[in-house]
């Protein structure tokens, strides 16, 4: 019998590998995906060891087929010598043939790009959460900036209020 400590073994505390921030400042996230990654394995290798990263990643359509682009995974020193890493290689995307042709038809006729937000253990699979996003100009991002910081002085402003009462 399994306990649930031994089903957890290889997720961490969250299951977060990697988290993209800079795309919820840059784009107006809407839809989200999840999908599977192609990888091999000293990639997998150095994603247990946490040396992932997706902030300046993007995901392209090549021949109705979904691409990685620009994700870094850095080797590890003791990956084997016989195989030839690449840390920012292209990597597959795994995802139903639905869900990759309504993407198409949102970024041909809408104008959307895709960006990943974050890297994930899903039990022992790898995974990504892809968003469909506009950009947003510069004042949109300013606008965002105002209100994330008039609610953080909201918040401590009732703080302090409820302390004094």
């Amino acid at each position: 019998m399994t306990t649930k400590k031994n089903k957890d073994k290889g997720k961490g505390a969250s299951g977060t590998i990697a988290l993209n921030k800079r795309a919820r400042h840059d784009y107006a996230l809407e839809e989200r995906f999840e999908a599977g990654l192609a990888l091999q394995g000293w990639e997998l290798k150095s994603i247990r060891a946490g040396r992932a990263n997706i902030g300046e990643s993007y995901a392209v359509v090549r021949d109705g087929e979904m691409f990685l682009f620009g994700a870094q995974m850095t080797p590890l020193i003791s990956a084997s010598t016989h195989v030839v890493t690449e840390e920012r290689r292209t990597r597959k995307l795994l995802m139903h043939r639905r869900e990759i042709d309504n993407l198409i038809g949102r970024i041909q006729r809408d104008g959307y790009t895709v960006v990943p937000t974050s890297l994930y253990w899903k039990g022992n699979k790898v995974k990504i959460e892809l968003a469909l996003a506009k950009g947003k100009q510069s004042h949109d991002k300013r606008q965002a900036d105002k209100d994330r910081d008039w609610a953080r002085d909201k918040l401590r402003v009732m703080r302090s209020h409820n302390k004094n009462a």
